[in-house]
């Protein structure tokens, strides 16, 4: 129900799969004369569906954001498999045990994942055998694939994303004061009644914490990314980021929070938040990226289009096709 991100993908992979030449449908869970050859399901199915999925005869191919877990280390990973393991294998709790996801990753037909990182924590925490998961990029729209680098005129910095305390809004707009270095917000907050979008609009002063209310679209979006300074992110939790791909694709520099997605989508090639949150440290990390961004290039980490999305999917779903009958 909330915009972001994942409406972004389950929208863009539809569309793309299709003119690929794939039929593909919403799922109407209360019309049973609807009929397919497979399921894609985004999120994370109790053990049920899977399971009476199969009865029906149709193979299940899940897509996870892993966002927060695998960003942990490898040993917290660890440390929560041993934890998921130990759980599942008590003798009792099966009613509740059917409830949760854990056992899901291993049912299913397929796992999709889009990062290496997230790969390991379907192995390392819920024991998915290798054969069982296929990495497959986000993708970008052909737009932004064909926008290049712009004027980069505006002294600006710029964050585009949700207005939320996971995006560390107002952290990040106190740190552009602080650092009177002007950064402008493009997005909106997912209720005007949250009292966190409250705090970050008490915030905008017009010089240093800069507010784009309202986009019309991906040209307008775009056109304020070419002519950014740089862009500028402190979520607390990503696995992919497409608003980080999209100004790549416009031509900027990134900054970053310091996880695992950015590492192995960006490595040296990007600017990086040590920690999250107000610091003295943060402050003269934007403040220095501000003064040097105009001399920085983008990081030159591949970007891929829908299309090329929609054809790694196809070939993943002729596999599990290929190997359920």
């Amino acid at each position: 129900m909330a915009h972001g991100g994942a409406q972004i993908q389950i929208e863009q992979t539809k569309a793309a799969l299709e003119k690929n030449g794939v039929e593909v449908e919403f799922l109407r869970w209360w019309d049973n004369a609807q009929r397919g050859d497979l399921v894609h399901f985004f999120g994370a199915p109790g053990r049920g569906y899977v399971q009476h999925a199969h009865v029906v005869g149709l193979p299940v191919v899940i897509t996870y954001l892993f966002t927060e877990t695998c960003n942990r280390t490898d040993t917290q990973l660890k440390r929560q498999g041993f934890f998921v393991r130990s759980l599942l294998a008590l003798p009792f709790g099966n009613g509740v045990k059917q409830q949760l996801t854990w056992n899901t990753f291993r049912d299913c037909d397929q796992n999709v994942v889009g990062l290496e990182a997230e790969r390991r924590v379907l192995e390392i925490v819920y024991g998915v055998a290798p054969e069982k998961i296929s990495i497959v990029p986000l993708g970008l729209s052909e737009n932004y694939l064909q926008a290049g680098a712009g004027s980069r005129s505006e002294t600006s910095l710029i964050c585009t994303g949700t207005i939320t305390s996971r995006k560390n809004s107002v952290e990040l707009a106190r740190l552009a004061r602080a650092a009177e270095i002007p950064l402008l917000f493009v997005g909106k907050p997912y209720s005007e009644a949250d009292s966190y979008w409250k705090h970050f609009k008490s915030l905008i002063d017009g010089r240093f914490v800069k507010y784009h209310p309202f986009v019309s679209g991906e040209p307008e979006m775009i056109e304020l990314l070419r002519r950014a300074r740089g862009f500028v992110l402190m979520s607390q939790h990503e696995n992919w980021c497409l608003s980080a791909h999209e100004a790549i694709a416009c031509g900027l520099p990134v900054l970053v929070q310091d996880q695992k997605w950015s590492r192995e989508r960006f490595g040296d090639k990007a600017r990086y938040f040590k920690q999250i949150g107000f610091s003295r440290r943060n402050v003269e990390t934007l403040r220095k990226f501000w003064e040097e961004a105009p001399s920085l290039s983008p990081p030159d980490t591949r970007l891929a289009g829908w299309i090329d999305v929609a054809e790694k999917l196809r070939a993943v779903y002729t596999r599990v096709l290929s190997t359920s009958r």
